[in-house]
């Protein structure tokens, strides 16, 4: 057969490039397939043919065709890129950042290398290092609506909504039905708690594109939030029919069907959760928790850290508005009147255990000598800090925390932190171990008859009066104070606590 010429092989790469641009995937596929049986090492046709590939869902084979590209000429940028967004399908984002890296050495202004190294950097887990990223390709190229979305989400990580929502706007003015950027949109007002504005935003999205699962389920958090239960039931009911296998989705509809009093099938969504994330190989702690809430399985001594971890970073940016306005807290002022009840003086050194963003500080600071505090969410810590009166903060685990303080303490305070420990044994031991003589130990929790604890359908722990009583006995605490005291609103009914005082010996 005779061999095509030089000529030959230009035209059909020409004609293939034409249909790639024009969206003719498989003829543009048949002819660069047909220039590599000419010149199997011509390096245009193996790099575009692994695009098409990607583009068609064969992240593997693109990855092997723009590989043997690169062997042939590794100084073109754009194949680096194109390699970094295989390996980024695959899920090997370690390795597609060091591609978008190779390209962006090989050409300082690729614009869309820099944007698609934000997305390795969030999938990394690095959203501060993806914003600058996404900033970059912004600067380089504007509008640039894919980079100014994506920057737009790696603010919603870092818990800046505001942030997140001008830029998902700044994505909109240059591609208004752009759906990613509208749903980003939309997350940042739920996030905003500007939830009404937020399902209109999610119902635009959908508008585009109908089988958006990330904003069914969206539509179906802010609906909760609105306490609109039945319809937030039937928007993760549609997001789980475009995206069954999606875990959290079947969390969520279990929790709305908890609200609801379908208890059976809550039971069975969190099971479908479960399911999921074992066959995932990822982490079934916090189903089996809301499960033992629900009494099914034996309930653990306390909630998942990540749990709550994640609980307050999503609360922290509006978390004293909610507690006020929503829940009508009192339980800051319910641990200073119980210490004046007791005849405690705030005095010397305080410990303000979950600390949260710094409620109890107005209370304790002003005659604290120093006042130290102790969370598991930076986002709450952060917020702490902006008030000025704490000398110290840590974000760790309280009971961890605890066992490394050497230092004593003349006051420990834990207001609404014990609704996450159901066994307080090792709390009481360690506050025990850092309590100076004749220093107390004042506290909170929700009540529940017996003599132990109970983990409640709400996922917080309750304990018994006798309980506390004999955890004060064991480790050489005197009750200066026991009493019941309202500690926060929950559908407009008082949800009464108790709040203890102890004294050291």
């Amino acid at each position: 057969m005779k061999q095509a010429g030089k000529q030959d092989v230009t035209a059909l790469l020409q004609q293939a490039v034409a249909h790639h641009q024009a969206g003719r995937l498989a003829q543009a596929q048949d002819l660069y397939r047909a220039v590599l049986a000419e010149a199997p090492r011509q390096f245009d046709a193996l790099h575009l043919l692994g695009v098409v590939c990607r583009q068609q869902g064969d992240a593997a084979l693109a990855l092997d065709l723009i590989g043997q590209a690169i062997a042939i000429n590794p100084a073109q940028a754009a194949a680096h890129c194109n390699l970094g967004a295989a390996l980024q399908d695959l899920g090997r984002s370690s390795e597609a950042l060091a591609s978008y890296d190779q390209a962006l050495r090989l050409n300082p202004s690729y614009a869309m290398a820099f944007a698609n190294r934000g997305n390795a950097l969030r999938k990394l887990g690095r959203a501060r290092e993806a914003v600058d990223s996404y900033e970059r390709a912004l600067a380089l190229r504007s509008p640039y609506p894919e980079a100014a979305c994506n920057r737009a989400a790696a603010l919603l990580d870092l818990g800046q909504p505001q942030a997140a929502l001008e830029g998902a706007e700044r994505a909109l003015a240059g591609k208004p039905r752009y759906a990613q950027a509208l749903c980003v949109r939309a997350n940042a007002l739920y996030l905003l708690r500007r939830l009404r504005d937020a399902v209109d935003g999610y119902d635009h999205a959908l508008a585009v594109d109908p089988r958006m699962a990330e904003a069914h389920a969206g539509r179906g958090m802010a609906l909760h939030k609105l306490r609109r239960f039945d319809e937030a039931l039937r928007s993760y009911e549609r997001a789980l029919a475009v995206r069954p296998e999606n875990a959290v989705t079947h969390e969520h509809r279990a929790a709305t069907l908890v609200a609801l009093g379908r208890q059976p099938e809550a039971i069975e969504a969190y099971r479908a959760a479960r399911r999921i994330l074992a066959a995932q190989g990822g982490d079934t702690e916090q189903v089996d928790f809301a499960l033992a809430a629900l009494r099914v399985g034996n309930a653990p001594e306390r909630a998942p850290q990540e749990y709550v971890k994640a609980l307050f970073d999503q609360y922290a940016g509006h978390f004293d508005q909610h507690l006020t306005e929503v829940l009508d807290y009192r339980t800051p002022a319910a641990i200073d009147a119980a210490l004046r009840s007791a005849g405690v003086a705030v005095g010397g050194d305080v410990l303000d255990l979950g600390c949260g963003t710094g409620l109890c500080a107005p209370y304790l600071k002003p005659a604290a000598g120093s006042l130290a505090g102790v969370d598991l969410s930076e986002r709450m810590l952060d917020k702490a800090r902006e008030t000025g009166m704490y000398d110290r903060l840590a974000c760790a685990d309280i009971v961890a925390f605890l066992a490394q303080e050497s230092a004593g303490v003349d006051l420990v305070v834990a207001a609404d932190v014990f609704v996450y420990f159901g066994d307080l044994a090792e709390v009481f031991a360690q506050v025990a171990r850092i309590l100076r003589p004749g220093g107390a130990f004042c506290f909170s929790t929700e009540t529940c008859a017996g003599e132990g604890f109970v983990l409640q359908a709400s996922n917080r722990y309750a304990h018994a009066a006798r309980y506390l009583r004999a955890l004060a006995a064991a480790h050489g605490f005197e009750v200066a104070l026991l009493e019941a005291s309202p500690l926060r609103s929950e559908n407009g009914v008082p949800i009464v606590g108790q709040v203890a005082v102890l004294r050291a010996a």
